[in-house]
């Protein structure tokens, strides 16, 4: 998925250092380092590690197009965008490439001041027209679509002089200055061919011209890829980066399934894994590198919001569209026999997609909240006014079999009757669902209850296991029924949530839409988080939209957790004493493994 800087409201005056919500700044502009570094980190040494939740190869190295596969961790690595959001700040930026940012008093433009000494991998000096050609291209049409969502507001972008740039906005959108100072910025020298650079969609295995503190190194396909560090990068003096990129070499580790990934890490072939399997964590992951002392298990705890795992429906089949069919399905799902069983109890369910922030709505609406629903009173469910949807549950007085009935009592309002051994429409076509898996998500063990409660409705849920890049494909051409999708949580929804769950975006293969939602609500509350004026009405329309969604039962949501499992190398591996409680989004932490840790040598009983 594409670089998301995490959003956030301001609106300063004049040129400053960085953007902050609400103007508000934890360090202040002398700031020597973030408070979640070790300023004399050394450097040096090797980070091994593996690509978090997913196991595949790759084919390409340009990670803002659609087709194909970059390596994990490439964007992150060798790009850097005008401003960089810290660790232990929610809404918050401070310059990078930029020096400063002047945001204009009626929000429709930002301008940013590039820093002189801001370098791309070849030696050449970032400048305006870079920042320009990086715009452009990512809006273009060879660029993934996600980027013309996300930037549907930016009206230009405007070359001021060498090192000064300005982005112009269609309205007033608070968000806005930030979601510009999050693009990845690359040189037109990368895909250079004959004094001319090729089509973006053609810049597949040229090797990349970013700003970051890495480089591609060795590559194994297939096995492995290792960024080596830039001994010349040009920011490693800067506050925002000091004491961090310290490792020469990070080397992602490729493999074929989860297991083989575990038994690699128990035998030393890698260093530092996040867990996302309850079973291998508590289970499964033992031996000589455990009972040493050399690989220890620790739960980091978060202040992130809670991303999520969900069922997917894809709304564009008929069979999904009417509401009543969606929530038969969710009250089919016995998540508390699972969390038990099959996860440990280390789960949580999921409620509504803000979790664990500010945005989430509970109990009834506030008056504010109802007057923004009203407008799309006709065409909303009546349960929206009322109190917040919550998932079925099969504790404390209810059972699957209460839960049963009514999902059959909700097919039958829908037209669909149990005849000839199946549930089946008006037209005599069975229900089936073909539940689109990726071979290493161990959706079989995740769904077997599931699939067993679902056969006493008459419907008939078939598991299809393919690798991950043709799961991948299928899932960007809207070619599925049924999937499993980790969502990323978020403070500030904004112009991103129209990716998600905008109408535009249903239409768009490869947007972040993969249901297909469409619904005039949603698009006009998600509009309005952009034109909010101050924080009360923000959150006032983030709940507002969480209703919507929660009620609509587009999606049917399954577990969170709110700590990440993770098991390294204590013998190779060192770490900052703070934890930053809101590392970036996607997969949590891994950018504080990658950016903030550092080698130590092992001890001497080490072999």
């Amino acid at each position: 998925m594409p670089l998301l800087l995490a959003l956030c409201l301001c609106g300063p005056a004049s040129a400053a250092p960085g953007y902050a919500v609400w103007g508000q700044f934890k360090y202040p502009p002398d700031f020597k380092h973030f408070d979640y570094v070790n300023p004399e980190a050394p450097k040096g040494g090797e980070l091994r590690m593996v690509a978090g939740s997913r196991i595949s190869t790759f084919d390409k190295y340009n990670p803002f197009t659609l087709k194909g596969n970059a390596p994990s961790f490439l964007g992150d690595l060798l790009f850097e965008g005008l401003l960089a959001s810290p660790m232990d700040e929610v809404g918050v930026a401070y310059g990078l490439l930029a020096e400063d940012v002047d945001v204009a008093p009626d929000l429709l433009s930002a301008t940013f001041r590039i820093r002189p000494q801001a370098r791309f991998h070849n030696g050449d000096p970032v400048r305006a027209g870079d920042v320009k050609y990086s715009f452009e291209t990512l809006i273009s049409p060879q660029a993934h679509p996600s980027y013309t969502t996300l930037l549907a507001d930016v009206a230009g972008c405007d070359v001021i002089d060498e090192r000064t740039v300005r982005f112009r906005f269609k309205k007033k959108d608070r968000q806005l200055p930030l979601v510009v100072g999050g693009i990845p910025i690359f040189s037109p020298k990368w895909g250079m061919e004959n004094g001319k650079t090729k089509p973006f969609d053609q810049i597949i295995m040229d090797t990349p011209v970013g700003t970051g503190a890495y480089k591609v190194g060795p590559v194994r396909f297939g096995k492995d890829v290792t960024y080596v560090r830039d001994p010349n990068y040009w920011g490693r003096d800067l506050p925002a980066r000091r004491g961090m990129n310290n490792f020469d070499r990070i080397t992602v580790k490729i493999y074929r399934d989860n297991t083989a990934q575990l038994e690699a890490l128990k035998a030393g072939e890698f260093d530092l894994m996040q867990f996302f399997s309850a079973g291998d964590w508590t289970r499964r992951l033992n031996g000589r590198r455990i009972d040493s002392g050399e690989l220890v298990k620790v739960d980091f705890q978060h202040k992130l919001p809670d991303g999520f795992y969900s069922y997917v429906l894809n709304l564009r089949l008929p069979k999904y569209q009417d509401r009543r069919v969606r929530m038969a399905l969710e009250l089919a799902m016995d998540y508390e026999w699972m969390n038990l069983h099959l996860f440990r109890g280390s789960y949580i369910r999921v409620k509504g997609v803000f979790g664990n922030t500010d945005c989430e709505a509970k109990g009834s609406p506030s008056p504010v909240e109802a007057a923004q629903l009203e407008p799309f009173r006709a065409n909303l469910p009546p349960e929206v006014f009322g109190p917040m949807a919550l998932p079925p549950r099969t504790d404390g007085g209810n059972s699957l079999r209460d839960n049963l009935l009514k999902a059959r009592a909700l097919l039958n309002e829908a037209g669909w009757t149990y005849r000839d051994g199946a549930l089946r429409n008006a037209k005599g076509e069975p229900f089936v669902i073909e539940f689109l898996d990726s071979t290493e998500a161990r959706g079989a063990t995740t769904t077997a209850a599931w699939r067993r409660a679902l056969e006493k409705l008459g419907i008939s849920l078939q598991l299809r296991e393919v690798d991950f890049a043709l799961w991948q494909q299928r899932l960007e051409s809207n070619n599925f029924d049924m999937l499993g999708i980790s969502f990323p949580g978020t403070h500030f929804p904004g112009a991103d949530y129209a990716d998600l769950f905008g109408s535009k975006a249903a239409d768009i293969p490869g947007s972040g839409n993969y249901g297909g939602i469409k619904n005039p609500a949603i698009d006009a509350l998600i509009a309005r988080l952009t034109e909010v004026e101050n924080r009360d009405d923000f959150l006032a329309t983030c709940r507002a939209l969480d209703r919507v969604l929660a009620h609509g039962h587009y999606i049917i949501p399954a577990w969170t957790a709110r700590s990440r499992r993770i098991a390294f190398s204590d013998w190779t591996l060192a770490r900052p004493k703070e934890i930053p409680p809101y590392p970036p989004e996607g997969v949590p932490y891994m950018d504080w493994f990658m950016t903030t840790w550092w080698a130590r040598n092992p001890p001497k009983t080490a072999k």
